[in-house]
C-alpha cells in the first residue's frame, strides 16, 4: 500500500472515532415529566430542560436559595418548564450572574432522587432594546 493510502484510512479512523464520541454527548430537550420518567427507568444521561423563573406581585425570583457566605457552591431554584411544571432545581456551582434578569432559562442535567441536578445554566436575558426606546428613535440621514 501507498503512503498515502495508509495516511487516508488513518484520517477516516480519527474522524469516526471523533464523530463516535460526541454522539455518546449528545442530549435532547425534554419536560421535566420525561426526565422524571428516565430516571425512574435508569436512564441517567443528561437532558435539557427549557422553562421560566416563577416571579412574585413585585417581579421577584421566588423560590431562589444562596448563600454565598455558607456555601458558595450550592444554588438551588424553582423552574417552572413549558407544560407548567415545577420543581426544584440544584447547581453546584456560583449563581450566575444576571440571574435575576433572565426571561427563560435553559438547564442540563439529570433528575436525582426528586432534585434535578444541572451541569450548566444558560440564560435568555431580555433584549437591550425595548420597544417603548424604540419609539423616539429616528434613522439618521
Amino acid at each position: 500500500m501507498k503512503k498515502s493510502h495508509i495516511l487516508a484510512i488513518a484520517v477516516i479512523a480519527v474522524a469516526i472515532g471523533i464523530i463516535m464520541s460526541t454522539v455518546g454527548d449528545a442530549s435532547v430537550y425534554v419536560s421535566f415529566r420525561e426526565a422524571r420518567e428516565r430516571a425512574a427507568d435508569g436512564n441517567l444521561t443528561k437532558v435539557h430542560v427549557v422553562g421560566r423563573l416563577p416571579r412574585d406581585g413585585q417581579k421577584n425570583i421566588m423560590g431562589l436559595e444562596y448563600n454565598p457566605t455558607l456555601d458558595p457552591n450550592y444554588f438551588a431554584f424553582t423552574l417552572v418548564d413549558t407544560n407548567r411544571i415545577a420543581q426544584r432545581v440544584i447547581y453546584f456551582n456560583p449563581k450566575p450572574q444576571d440571574f435575576d434578569k433572565s426571561e427563560q432559562v435553559v438547564i442540563t442535567g439529570a433528575m436525582r432522587n426528586d432534585v434535578f441536578v444541572a451541569d450548566k445554566i444558560l440564560l435568555k436575558c431580555p433584549s437591550k432594546y425595548v420597544e417603548k426606546d424604540l419609539k423616539g428613535a429616528t434613522a439618521s440621514r
